[in-house]
Formats: C-alpha cells, structure tokens, sequence
C-alpha cells in the first residue's frame, strides 16, 4: 500500500480528535442545559401562580393599604385626599363598626362550634362501615356544592315571619307563638348561623373522616382489649388523634365566619347591607360592602378591609402558638 504523504495522515489523524473534541463540547452543553432545566424549572412552572397572585391579590392588598391612607370616593377614584390614619380611627368611634364586629363574632360562635361538633359526630358515624357509605359521603357534600342563593333563599323561605314559614308553622303546630326571625337581634343571627351550618357541616365531615381514616386500627384494638366501649374509644384514641385536624377546621371556620358576607346580604330583605332595620346581623364584610358600594366612601371602605386583613393575621398567629403548643405536648 502507497504511503500517505504527511499532510494527509496529519488530517486523518486530526479528524478523531476534533470529533472528540466536539463531542465533548456537546455534552458540557448538555449537562449545562440539563443542570440549568433542573435548577430553574420548578420556578418557570409555578410562575404563572405568582404572576396571577402578584397582579389579583398582592397588588389590590397593597393598594387597599395606600388607599385606606386616603379619603376617596366612589365617584372620583383617582382623586385622594391624604388623611394618614383617620379613616382607622374614625372605626374606633364608629358604633356600627362594633355593632358589625360584635354581630360577626357572635354569628361565628353560633355557626362554627355546632357545625364542626356536628361534623365530628357525622365523620364518626361514616367511620364505621355502613350499608351504603359511599352514598351518604356524597349526600353530606351535597350542600356545600350548593350556591350560596339558592341556599340563602330556601332558608328565607324556612323562616318566613309568616305562617307560611316552615319553622313558624312547626312551631305552630307545637302551641308555640310566630317568631319574627328577620327583625329579632339573636333569632336573626341564629338563622344566618342555621344557612352557614347547613352548607358547611358536610365538608368539615369529610375533612374529619379522611382524618380519622388515617389512624391506626391497632390504636382501636389496643383499647377495645382494656374494655374500652365505642364512645371511650371516640374520646380516648379518635379526639386526640385529631386535634391537628380539629385546630385546622377551627381556623379555617373563623376565617370564613370572618368574611362572611353571601349568607347576611341575601337573608336580609331587599339584598340590603344594612343586616337588617336595625342592624341586627350586619357582619364586617356587610358594612364594608355597605360604606364602599352604598355609602361610596371607599377610603373608610378600604380602612375595613385592612381591619378585617389585620385580624385574619391575629387568628394565623393564634393558631401558629396553639399548632406549636400541641405539637410540643405530643
């Protein structure tokens, strides 16, 4: 065979070693890209999360804080007036703020601590196995897939000051006298209390039964072998093993009951924000709606809506030190 000339075996010899060379390149590419993929992807895929906070609810949270820091009206948004922080103290001698207040601490109370011992007690009972069980899952979620219309609006029905109302005609039938419901100060917020417990014990049921559904069997034998009964067993073993879950539904039911709102205004005759002729049921997002929308004080308005952001705060506190006391005890 002819030798090459040296020119030709320098290329020849040269080839590998630059595809080798390009190789090499390729894969510090790669992994660059791959390193790069797996740094910055989990930021790019929940990035649409954080760009729709940031524009529908860190920047009105923002701006209702800058608002509130003015007087502004309804009619003229732009225009603002600078009043530091009277439209907070304004609150503090505003009786219709503590009326509101005092009506949004009461319907909570009447609400949340029914609806969640009602959900314990429904949980337990789905616990056990049940001909039917998965029917009566569904058949509790059924409320809260309600809207809160239709709801609102059967239980005004239900509680009509007339005869004509289910409960005044039930009541009738007992020998006991017509109960204005709507005008009354307590049978008012009992009655709003009844819609809010109505749509949210199923769900807090729920919540409670994947929570009890998660406990040990053996914890349950282990007592059944002591001669622990059924309700011994619910009170030693069931309720302690929730008591994350229990805290968890509390706080979540106060923040609802915080800003409560559907339930009053379409109770209230006319879908009025006043929460009745005197008030009677008027909770804080009522009077927020009512001094915004109605009043058109969207400083004052503004000044509600941090007040109302400020004690959500105060509860997520609250529930920090308790969630840390348990956590501590266990």
């Amino acid at each position: 065979m002819t030798d090459l000339p040296s020119d030709a075996q320098t290329a020849v010899s040269s080839a590998p070693a630059a595809d080798t060379a390009r190789d090499e390149r390729r894969r510090a590419r790669r992994s660059r890209l791959y390193r790069w993929d797996v740094r910055f992807s989990p930021y790019a895929l929940i990035a649409p999360f954080f760009l729709f906070f940031v524009v529908f609810g860190l920047f009105p949270l923002l701006y209702t804080g800058w608002a509130s820091l003015h007087r502004v009206e309804l009619g003229a948004p732009t225009d603002m007036e600078w009043v530091g922080l009277r439209n907070f103290s304004r609150l503090l001698d505003d009786d219709f703020f503590w009326n509101a207040l005092r009506n949004t601490f009461t319907i909570g109370l009447l609400s949340t601590v029914p609806q969640l011992l009602m959900a314990l007690g429904l949980a337990h009972l789905l616990n056990y196995r049940l001909r039917g069980s998965m029917f009566f899952r569904v058949a509790i979620l059924t409320p809260y897939a309600t809207s809160v219309a239709a709801a609102t609006l059967v239980f005004v029905l239900m509680f009509s000051r007339t005869d004509h109302g289910l409960i005044n005609w039930g009541l009738g039938l007992a020998g006991i006298e017509a109960v204005d419901w709507q005008n009354g100060d307590w049978t008012a917020q009992f009655a709003v209390s009844a819609i809010v417990i109505w749509r949210w014990t199923g769900y807090n049921a729920l919540i409670y039964l994947a929570a009890m559904q998660a406990v040990p069997h053996d914890l349950y034998e282990s007592a059944a072998l002591d001669g622990a009964s059924r309700w011994q067993q619910f009170l030693h073993v069931t309720v302690p093993s929730l008591r994350p879950t229990i805290l968890f539904t509390c706080v979540v039911s106060t923040i609802g009951a915080t800003q409560l709102f559907g339930e009053p205004l379409l109770f209230s005759q006319g879908a009025s924000p006043t929460g009745g002729s005197d008030h009677q049921f008027q909770t804080l997002g009522l009077y927020l709606y009512e001094q915004g929308w109605f009043n058109q004080h969207l400083g004052r308005a503004s000044a509600i809506a941090w007040t109302m952001f400020l004690l959500l705060v105060l509860i997520g506190l609250l529930n920090w030190a308790v969630s840390r006391w348990i956590r501590k005890s266990t």
